[in-house]
């Protein structure tokens, strides 16, 4: 096909409203030779519409293909850290288990004064509630093993909803911590309101509970350990 009939071929596509690239495609000129013989062609509203719309249709499935490849190499990418940070975390020394179980404490675990009939009680025991099961279990060994609790002083409560099964509850958490019968208080059917606030209630499978330990020496004990972590963040 002689260049003057390939040039009209190639005009007739493009007032169709054929792109660039779908011309080269059909005819096999390049991109930049079509730039170059219609950098000056004024088409139709509609021609041009035409050729945006296949634009960004096209650019659209260029990039949901990309994102379909990209997807498992993001995955991969992640999991690979996720592999690599967890075996960064391969021992838990008793100072490790100290320096977590304050924080733990510092951070979810009851701090504030008991007051009654405006007057601030002596007594106040250590209570730490969470819904996290391996939290609960970090928190126990904390307990146990730096703090030296024996398993008859701790005390837990469970808090769930109505609908949930008490026996199934109660056998869950026994699993967990690792405790007796003799632990465990009478559940509390009601999540707090704050909880609810939160999160809905189908999320807390489990529901809550509370490790309880009624010693004030301990509690005063731990807010020392709290007190003395707070001087590390003023330092530089």
């Amino acid at each position: 096909m002689r260049p003057l009939i390939i040039k009209q071929e190639a005009l007739k596509l493009r007032l169709k409203g054929y792109s660039y690239g779908e011309i080269k495609c059909m005819l096999g000129i390049p991109k930049s030779t079509l730039a170059t013989w219609f950098s000056g062609l004024i088409l139709s509203e509609k021609t041009w519409n035409k050729i945006l719309k296949k634009g960004r249709e096209k650019s659209i499935k260029i990039l949901i293909e990309r994102n379909k490849r990209q997807t498992p190499i993001a995955i991969k990418k992640a999991l690979k850290i996720r592999r690599k940070a967890q075996q960064e975390i391969n021992r838990l020394s008793k100072h490790d288990l100290l320096i977590l179980g304050i924080s733990l404490y510092w951070a979810e675990g009851y701090k504030k004064p008991i007051v009654q009939n405006g007057q601030i009680k002596t007594f106040h025991p250590i209570s730490f509630v969470n819904s996290d099961p391996y939290l609960i279990q970090l928190f126990l060994r904390f307990i146990r093993e730096i703090c030296q609790v024996p398993e008859n002083k701790i005390k837990i409560q469970i808090m769930g909803y109505e609908h949930q099964n008490p026996k199934h509850l109660k056998n869950y958490w026994k699993k967990i911590t690792n405790l007796k019968e003799k632990n465990f208080n009478k559940i509390y059917f009601g999540i707090s309101k704050s909880s609810l606030g939160k999160r809905p209630f189908n999320r807390l499978q489990f529901g809550t509970i509370q490790v309880r330990i009624g010693n004030t020496e301990l509690y005063n004990r731990i807010m020392g350990w709290i007190e003395g972590l707070k001087k590390f963040s003023i330092q530089h």
